[in-house]
Order: C-alpha cells, then sequence, then structure tokens
C-alpha cells in the first residue's frame, strides 16, 4: 500500500518531467506572476503568521527563532522580489559547459540538467517556502517541503498560493508539494525516499542537520550551522569595526550568518572592548570573555569552553584574545563550522593570509559576515548555505540546483 509520502514522491516525479521542459521565459512568466500573486495575499498570508507568532510566543520560542518566523508587509514584499530576481536571472538549464574534439573525432561536452525532484526539510522560516520554490522552479525542478510545526500556518498559505500560480499558469501544480503531516516520523519518511527524490536539503539548527544527515538514504546537501567569527587586527580601524561588529552581531541575531565569536588582538584589547562593550550594552548584548577582555571591561563574564564553539542565535557574543594572526587563525578553525569567517585590518599580507588559510565557505575581509547570502550574492534568493564541499559550498543558487551530464557527438565512431 502506497503511503501519503510516497505518494507525494510519485507526484513529483510526475511533475520534474514537465519541469525540466519549460522554456526560461516561462518559467519567468510563472515566477513573476507568483510574487504578484503573494503580494495581492499579503493579508491572507499575516493572518496565517498571527496565528504562528501567536503559538511560538505560547511555547516560549525564543527572540531569534521568534525573529525568523515573522512576517510583515516588507518581509513578503521582499520574499517576492526574490523570486522576482530569480526570474531574471539565466537558466542555467541546458548550458553547454565547454565542448571538445577528441583525436577520433566524438565531440564531448557537459551539459547543465535539473538534479530532478529536490527535498527541503526546513524549520521556522516561512520566507523558505517562496524562495526553494522559485529556485528549485527556475532551475527545472519538483520540490517536496517539509517545513516544521511551529511555521505550519504560513507556509501552508504560502504553498496554496503559489501552487494557484502554477495552476492558472497551466503548469503542472506539483511542481510544489508541501508535507502537511508536521510529525517527525513523517520527516524520517521523508528521508528515505530515495527512490523519488534525487537530493534532499535540510535548512536549521544543529539538530535538523544532525539527523538529516544521520538518517536519509537520500544524498544529503549539508547547510551548516554558523558558529561565526570576526578577528580584528592590530591594524583595524577601530571606529570602523565596532560599526561592523555591531551590524554583524545584532541585525538579525536569529540567522546562520549572524557574528557568535570575535577575535581581538591582544595589542588592541584596552582600546577595542569598553568602546564595543558599551555599544554592544546598547542593543542588550551579553558579552563573555577570556581573563584579557575581562580585564579591560568589568562587565563582561567568563567565558568557558563551550562559548568558543556556540551558535548563540542570540544577543550574545564571545570573545577570545590572541597573539597574532597565526592564532586567531587556528582559533577559528578549531571552533568555526565552515560557514563565514571575517578579518578586519589595514595589513594586506595578514588580509591574504587570512583568505589563504580559513577554512570556511565564505571569508571576508573588512566586511560584516552577514552578506553571506543568496539575495546579496546576486543569486536571487538561495536554497541555503552549504558548509559541505561536496557538490556546492556557500550560498547555493541556480546552479547549485542543476547537475551536468556529458553529451557525446559522434559521425559513426566504434571503439576498437
Amino acid at each position: 500500500m502506497t503511503t501519503y509520502i510516497e505518494s507525494l514522491g510519485q507526484r513529483a516525479c510526475a511533475a520534474k518531467r514537465e519541469a525540466a521542459r519549460l522554456s526560461a521565459n516561462r518559467k519567468n512568466e510563472v515566477l513573476e506572476k507568483a510574487a504578484q500573486d503573494l503580494i495581492d495575499n499579503t493579508d491572507i498570508i499575516l493572518e496565517a503568521n498571527a496565528l504562528d507568532m501567536e503559538n511560538g510566543r505560547a511555547n516560549g520560542m525564543d527572540a531569534g527563532l521568534l525573529d525568523r518566523l515573522y512576517l510583515d508587509a516588507g518581509r513578503i514584499e521582499s520574499i517576492a522580489q526574490g523570486l522576482k530576481q530569480i526570474a531574471s536571472l539565466n537558466d542555467p538549464v541546458g548550458e553547454v559547459l565547454g565542448m571538445k574534439k577528441r583525436p577520433n573525432g566524438l565531440m564531448i561536452g557537459k551539459k547543465r540538467v535539473p538534479l530532478g525532484v529536490v527535498g527541503i526539510i526546513f524549520e521556522a522560516r516561512p520566507n523558505v517556502t517562496a524562495d526553494a520554490f522559485g529556485l528549485c522552479f527556475k532551475a527545472g525542478n519538483a520540490v517536496i517541503l517539509k517545513g516544521g510545526s511551529d511555521a505550519i500556518h504560513s507556509i501552508r498559505e504560502i504553498v496554496s498560493i503559489l501552487r494557484q500560480t502554477l495552476e492558472k499558469s497551466n503548469v503542472h501544480p506539483d511542481c510544489l508539494l508541501l508535507v502537511e503531516d508536521t510529525s517527525r516520523s513523517a520527516a524520517v519518511e521523508l528521508m528515505k525516499q530515495n527512490q523519488y527524490l534525487d537530493v534532499l536539503i535540510p535548512r536549521g539548527g544543529a539538530g535538523l542537520i544532525r539527523a538529516v544527515v544521520e538518517n536519509s538514504t537520500v544524498p544529503v546537501i549539508e547547510t551548516g550551522t554558523g558558529n561565526c567569527h570576526i578577528f580584528v587586527d592590530e591594524s583595524a580601524d577601530l571606529d570602523q569595526a565596532v560599526e561592523i561588529i555591531r551590524n554583524a552581531k545584532t541585525q538579525r541575531v536569529g540567522v546562520c550568518n549572524a557574528l557568535e565569536s570575535l577575535v581581538v588582538h591582544e595589542r588592541i584589547v584596552d582600546a577595542l572592548i569598553p568602546r564595543l562593550g558599551a555599544a554592544l550594552r546598547e542593543k542588550d548584548v551579553e558579552l563573555v570573555g577570556d581573563e584579557k577582555v575581562c580585564l579591560a571591561d568589568p562587565l563582561i563574564r567568563t567565558a568557558c569552553e563551550k562559548d568558543w564553539g556556540t551558535e548563540y542565535l542570540a544577543l550574545k557574543l564571545s570573545v577570545k584574545t590572541v597573539a597574532d594572526v597565526d592564532e586567531a587563525i587556528a582559533h577559528i578553525n578549531k571552533y568555526n563550522t565552515g560557514h563565514s569567517e571575517s578579518i578586519l585590518t589595514e595589513n594586506y599580507t595578514n588580509a591574504q593570509k587570512f583568505l589563504d588559510e580559513v577554512d570556511a565557505a565564505c571569508v571576508y575581509v573588512n566586511a560584516s559576515t552577514r552578506f553571506t547570502d543568496g539575495f546579496e550574492f546576486g543569486f536571487g534568493a538561495e536554497i541555503g548555505i552549504s558548509t559541505q564541499k561536496l557538490h556546492a559550498r556557500g550560498p547555493m543558487g541556480l546552479d547549485a540546483l542543476t547537475t551536468t551530464k556529458y553529451v557525446i557527438l559522434g559521425s559513426g565512431q566504434i571503439r576498437k
């Protein structure tokens, strides 16, 4: 007997064939309509989101997660703009990545093709719903979404609107499917659908990602957590450093590219830390640090070993002192999660050393880590930020939702 999850897989497989055949212009028209339909239904989406927010507060959801869950008219407009930007991007499907002629006359090249059926399991991020649809659809895929119970009302409404857009556009609505069952057992069953799913992408906290990696029989693209660092070198512009750190930590605290760990050259601790502590306390940030940091600002509590490796997703920041750029790199590579790391410096040699030796998907010089984002990188939206090294790394846009196949053109060649 076919289960509910299996039936979704079968429906997605039927839809993926149509998705793969759609022209770029056709897909762009649908995405433009989808963007407008979301804006036109803002009130309906906000009503659904209000239910999720009410439940979140009642269940004691922390401020960072509530911020991820929250939608307003401006955020819905941003979601719609993401779909429009995806529509404006080049369609990767069908792109030929080089063609070479072999001595026997065979022409051998690579061609971009859709992955097929993409499964995405995510938590309290209703914006992921439209982002995932837009990117998967533009790349010629069908997508099955499994959102968390915390955001189910918002997700369900967005999916309903987008499926209506597909139907009105005479496109198979099963290019987008939602697992309505929010139970863990449904998620685990989805992880086993390698007969139907070509790839599975988890978007959420460490627990969700670990569960998917450990349980899935479907190939996984791991979107990792973000214990992101900024290293303030001794030559850094301290005025600029305070502003960058404040932005990276407080602009949005519940996101994976927010600053969680600060590393400071010991020669500038006394000059930087009191100023920085005062600036961050204005934003209600709690600081914990090592002995030198605490001596520089008595209001800072002592950090423990666990703090160096913690993604807080909250108004909290750990601060570690180091003797030089080499010690900073060693500390970051020990405790980071391979996401986003930045150095603030006026020293060219140290900047290049940091870029070369820090092991992360995105490495910055003199900028906030908050820019690690598909929209900011010009990808439209993003399907996630991959911290692994196979298939994709960093913000994943359209290209990451395709694979390649070899195309070989002959003229009667046989192998001898």
